[in-house]
């Protein structure tokens, strides 16, 4: 039994190896962080866009039953401080309910597709961009992506604005949640957002690598639209596969920390399981399609390749062999009669130093962004200590995805009567359709 010691202290040196960078961007966002708040103090304050530099955007949403909250991110998307014009499209995908309705209410360009074999977000994405174009020629500077569970604060797109005047083609921006407080699941999923905004994105942004985009609320010009051709990115994880596309072309997806928006978060764990199970089967396929090109990339000296390979693979590949190996050593000294406690305990160390280290991240992450979370005192801090066994929840379900094809199934959405809601929608009511 003293080899399965062995075995996952070698696993475990090679989390290590893979995934040591990580914990070197924390001190990196939190020194970059400090030198922006200096630079805030002594600057003048920052003038609107020039009128000149407008451009003509366009938000794309696809909605699958999400009658009870498109409303509300519509709302926000008209309540927008950005003086140029902007159009919201919705393609009412494969919807039983009034989506479509809802839409057109909100004074969206909507759409209805229904097709009962391609199934899936990148599908709805790329017949909603073929009918903007047959209905708008003229096309558009650049394209917003949102979920229907979605609310924009006012400045989302001024300052998305901004970041592309600076020349930056694609954006992904800084992603909050609605529902931190409802319970594990919910702060566990928004914890893991905050992270991946401020201890992820942000520093790979500022030493010039590429960000992540995660599948939702980003930006992609008409420049880039041209280049890929429309939308050809179908898998379970189409936003993964964009960010990998444009990685292994050379481009890179910038950051923009003041552009926020906010989602709802799971709180059921079967719908949890679900919608992770469909994450981790689609980065195996991300793997499959892109894996000798970013392979190619990082033997040509691409960090950002490099980077978004081990966000994709290597966990799941180790995770798999961690829990086989430990199942086979614990039935094999279970049947032969021999002491397991040794392969025991070196499963006890491993999950107490895992839960350790995302405790840490956990607590870093909650610190610097408590003013951003709207939630109770209580709740917040409750979230730090129930985080590791979220991500630890992701063993399982990462494991089954490597034999289990969960296929794309919608999150159910309910809307929000919350006093931020209201605020940023720009009404003092919320609309729900019992």
């Amino acid at each position: 039994m003293e080899t399965i010691r062995i075995i996952n202290f070698i696993i475990a040196a090679i989390f290590i190896v893979c995934y040591s960078y990580q914990f070197i961007f924390v001190p990196i966002s939190l020194w970059m962080q400090h030198r922006e708040k200096r630079a805030a103090k002594k600057a003048s304050p920052a003038n609107a866009s020039s009128e000149e530099n407008l451009k003509r955007y366009a938000v794309l949403i696809c909605a699958r039953n999400e009658e009870n909250v498109i409303g509300q991110l519509i709302d926000s998307i008209n309540n927008q401080t950005y003086k140029g014009e902007v159009t919201t499209f919705v393609m009412a995908d494969n919807c039983t309910d009034n989506t479509y309705d809802v839409a057109v209410e909100h004074n969206a360009v909507a759409y209805v597709r229904e097709s009962k074999d391609l199934i899936g977000k990148g599908y709805a994405m790329e017949a909603l961009l073929k009918e903007i174009k047959r209905d708008f020629p003229e096309g558009f500077d650049g394209y917003f992506v949102f979920d229907a569970d979605n609310i924009l604060t006012p400045n989302y797109i001024e300052e998305m604005h901004k970041c592309h005047l600076e020349g930056n083609e694609a954006i992904t921006s800084y992603r909050n949640s609605k529902n931190f407080g409802d319970n594990w699941i919910s702060s566990g999923y928004s914890l893991c957002f905050l992270r991946e905004s401020m201890y992820l994105n942000y520093p790979r942004y500022k030493i010039g690598s590429s960000a992540a985009i995660s599948g939702t609320g980003f930006f992609f010009s008409n420049k880039v639209l041209k280049e890929i051709g429309g939308w050809p990115f179908h898998l379970l994880t189409e936003d993964i596969e964009f960010t990998i596309n444009r990685v292994c072309k050379g481009r890179k997806i910038a950051f923009c920390r003041t552009a926020v928006f906010y989602d709802e978060q799971p709180t059921s764990l079967k719908q949890s399981i679900t919608q992770r199970m469909r994450w981790a089967r689609g980065y195996i396929q991300v793997f499959r399609h892109y894996g000798k090109d970013l392979i190619y990339s990082i033997f040509h000296g691409s960090f950002s390749a490099f980077d978004m390979t081990m966000n994709i693979m290597p966990a799941f590949f180790l995770t798999a062999v961690s829990i086989t190996c430990n199942m086979a050593y614990g039935t094999f000294g279970a049947i032969m009669g021999g002491d397991i406690r040794i392969a025991l305990w070196s499963m006890l160390e491993t999950i107490i130093n895992a839960c350790s280290m995302l405790f840490i991240l956990g607590v870093v992450s909650l610190i610097t962004e408590w003013k951003n979370i709207h939630a109770t005192t209580a709740r917040k801090i409750l979230s730090v200590f129930t985080f590791p066994f979220f991500i630890l929840t992701y063993v399982p379900i990462a494991f089954a995805a490597l034999f289990v094809n969960p296929g794309w199934k919608p999150i159910k959405h309910k809307a929000t009567t919350s006093s931020l809601s209201a605020e940023l929608t720009g009404s003092q009511t919320v609309r729900k359709i019992s």
